[in-house]
């Protein structure tokens, strides 16, 4: 059995995945296809066989061009994997559709996803429900309908490959203060301002951060953090948070993995895409005024001006959810 299973977004997304490949992986082989950015998450996974990169226009953003010959390419590669059957992931807001015409065109037998549009003959099973389920689950109930299983002593929880260990001396505390979309953490003001309290509470405190954050780190960490802005790989990283008594974070995709890696979160939550599907699958404290008027907007600029649905968390309260977390 060849399962090929299908996540185009990014780390954080492909982290949530993790259980449906290991339900897949129970009965055989299980080819991976993501998109650039969900590449170094797609690596950890545990069951994956292969990984195949596509960007694809229709999920990326910025999106490229939809080109016939890329779309010819994609479909022959498809096609060449020789897929007995494919499980399309999508969050709430995206049709598996247009990919699933693909796979039907590069001969997959069975292809299943939820889809909120009839679609007529592209699948074969369509998943249907509430949608307002955690996002690991919502891909678990995918794998279900396909017949996969999780396997015996498998409790469905996030995961990933051990990670390397780190040569940070303990006890510490992770701040990761990026995203990909402003509107879903902190302001950098106060992300600083939560390094010097976790200092003052007695806290060693680490800073991580992608290489075009290097600026943003520096800021934070200040005099009292250590500094690792653009210094880590994805793996190295995964070490770093499972070392970690805590990690702060926005909603991004290091709450995940360090969620995977079974580090509890203090997660500063925006409530632009709903906490129920997103909040991190772990032990985690969300700090965030859910009801904020930028709830269920998907914007990735915040629309309220002072971001207030975050900024007026006090560096304080991340101090007290720190200490609840590691209690």
């Amino acid at each position: 059995m060849r399962t090929l299973v299908a996540r185009l977004d990014s780390d954080g997304d492909v982290l949530l995945a993790g259980p449906a490949v290991r339900a897949a992986a129970a009965a055989g082989e299980v080819v991976f296809l993501c998109g650039p950015g969900g590449v170094h998450a797609a690596e950890l996974l545990p069951g994956v066989t292969r990984i195949v990169e596509w960007e694809c226009p229709w999920i990326a953003n910025p999106a490229p061009e939809v080109r016939p010959f890329d779309v010819e390419a994609v479909t022959a590669l498809l096609h060449g994997i020789r897929a007995d059957v494919a499980l399309i992931l999508t969050s709430f807001h995206q049709s598996p559709l247009p990919l699933a015409l693909i796979l039907r065109l590069a001969g997959v037998p069975k292809i299943v996803a939820r889809s909120t549009d009839y679609p007529g003959s592209l699948l074969d099973v369509r998943v249907t429900g509430d949608p307002d389920v955690p996002e690991a689950q919502r891909a678990l109930e995918v794998a279900h309908a396909a017949g996969f299983a999780l396997p015996d002593g498998d409790d469905g929880r996030l995961a990933v490959v051990d990670p390397p260990r780190t040569d940070l001396s303990h006890p510490y505390v992770v701040v990761h203060p990026g995203a990909s979309a402003p509107a879903r953490t902190w302001s950098p003001d106060r992300w600083a301002k939560a390094v010097v309290a976790l200092t003052a509470a007695g806290s060693r405190v680490v800073v991580t951060g992608g290489p075009a954050e290097a600026g943003l780190t520096e800021h934070v960490a200040g005099a009292c953090g250590t500094d690792l802005g653009g210094r880590t790989s994805f793996r190295e990283l995964a070490g770093i948070l499972a070392g970690a008594d805590a990690v702060v974070v926005g909603n991004t995709g290091p709450a995940h993995l360090a969620a995977a890696v079974g580090t509890p979160v203090v997660s500063l939550f925006a409530p632009v895409v709903p906490a129920v599907r997103w909040a991190p699958h772990g032990k985690h404290v969300l700090l965030g005024d859910q009801n904020a008027p930028c709830r269920g907007t998907r914007a990735r600029e915040c629309p309220v001006p002072g971001h207030p649905c975050l900024d007026l968390v006090d560096p304080a309260d991340v101090v007290a959810a720190v200490a609840e977390v590691t209690a």
